[in-house]
């Protein structure tokens, strides 16, 4: 998988595999190639995978999540923004600060993408996607429904785990996501309960904004969302990719 690491002092972008890391030379979203310097993937710190302008956002994408919320299926993806700013990697802390109330785990299938796009089709869209990644749409749920809207409740710093890396493709037939709280299963599903699928979606965003390199877009979560406190452990694992962990604290 693609990385972004820290060793040394220094920052990286990186290929992961079979416990070591490849410095890539150039940018993974320009067809890089692998250098030399190898170094064991226990000697680096990850970083976020990419570093994206925004994060677009998909709500109530998935059936089993619209049931348990007996919400009608929504004729369009229903879109919101979280700012560059809640990004953080694996095994960072989520921080949340002391008055914010609820605050709830959403483990999501992010999409990064790989090349500028604008009002492309569906078809189209496989060409511009870079590859997937976990993530977790983290929420301060009192905030969300006190404003009736979802904009502050979603854009605290640290409320984006992105990771462990990006992987080029998965199984979107077939590819189980599950996110565990201090290792319960608090969410499971599958990717193909999607109620718009990847392409669908990417084409949908690129109709309204212009997605560039790195940019990711969270496809929504499953059934299961629930409340998290301090010192909770949360990792969010899908087939294909890998797992993501991040603790909650409350500042």
């Amino acid at each position: 998988m693609y990385v972004r690491y820290e060793h040394n002092n220094n920052t990286y972008e990186g290929y992961m595999k079979d416990g070591l890391v490849t410095k890539l030379e150039g940018s993974m979203f320009e067809n890089p190639e692998l250098s030399d310097e190898t170094v064991p993937a226990s000697s680096v710190t990850l970083l976020p995978p990419c570093q994206p302008t925004k994060v677009v956002c998909v709500g109530l994408n998935y059936l089993d999540h619209a049931k348990e919320m007996n919400e009608a299926l929504p004729e369009a993806p229903l879109l919101f923004l979280k700012p560059p700013t809640t990004v953080i990697a694996h095994e960072d802390d989520i921080v949340a600060p002391s008055n914010t109330g609820r605050l709830d785990h959403e483990g999501e299938l992010a999409i990064v993408i790989g090349k500028k796009a604008k009002n492309i089709s569906a078809n189209e869209a496989e060409g511009a996607i870079f590859g997937f990644t976990c993530a977790n749409d983290f929420t301060a749920r009192a905030i969300q429904l006190s404003d009736k809207q979802w904009t502050r409740g979603k854009s605290f710093d640290t409320f984006c785990p992105l990771g462990p890396g990006i992987v080029s493709d998965i199984n979107q037939k077939d590819a189980k996501i599950q996110l565990t709280v201090n290792g319960e299963v608090r969410q499971s599903s599958n990717i193909n309960m999607f109620i718009f699928g990847v392409n669908e979606i990417v084409s949908y965003v690129s109709k309204c904004m212009t997605l560039l390199p790195g940019d990711v877009i969270l496809t929504g979560t499953p059934h299961g969302v629930g409340p998290v406190n301090s010192g909770d452990v949360m990792s969010v694992t899908i087939d294909g990719i890998g797992t993501l962990t991040n603790a909650l604290k409350i500042a």
